[in-house]
């Protein structure tokens, strides 16, 4: 059974149609169109779909949409835009934090979670918040000096 469920979804208010227990990574891709969040492991395990929830990271796959009603979702595409990037997609580039690419959106999410209750953070709280994102790539050193570059240039 379908309901109308009222989301803020990166600053905009959203009635959406569904069943309540419908994941939210499915209504953000496939009701919504916003790509950028990924479907990775499908259990909350990996971190693909890591969005921020009322500020806090939490994994889109396995979060029903009644538990985010009338709550503020950001994904990756409320962070920064082509013309205006957010600061940590700005580092990653410079860095080359980025392989494949994948798993890159929800490390993003995660990385402004950090910065945004912890705007200096040392390398040491960087890995330990982005220990929940999974990559195969391998990039992690990169990610986190990605992390740290981003922090640095807000202090500046």
């Amino acid at each position: 059974m379908t309901e109308s469920i009222t989301v803020r979804i990166n600053g905009a208010d959203r009635s959406i149609d569904a069943a309540p227990s419908t994941p939210l990574l499915t209504v953000l891709r496939d009701t919504l169109g916003l790509a950028g969040t990924r479907f990775g492991c499908g259990s909350g395990d990996c971190g693909t779909c890591m969005v921020l929830l009322d500020g806090r990271p939490v994994t889109a796959c396995d979060l029903p949409l009644d538990a985010v009603a009338g709550k503020s979702v950001i994904t990756i595409e409320g962070l920064g835009t082509q013309e205006r990037p957010h600061p940590l997609q700005t580092a990653f580039i410079a860095e080359q934090a980025l392989q494949c690419g994948y798993c890159v959106s929800g490390i993003i999410v995660s990385a402004a979670a950090l910065l945004a209750a912890n705007p200096t953070p040392t390398a040491a709280e960087v890995r330990q918040a982005l220990d929940r994102n999974l990559c195969r790539c391998g990039a992690h050193n990169r990610m986190v000096r990605a992390v740290l570059r981003a922090a640095k240039g807000a202090a500046a």
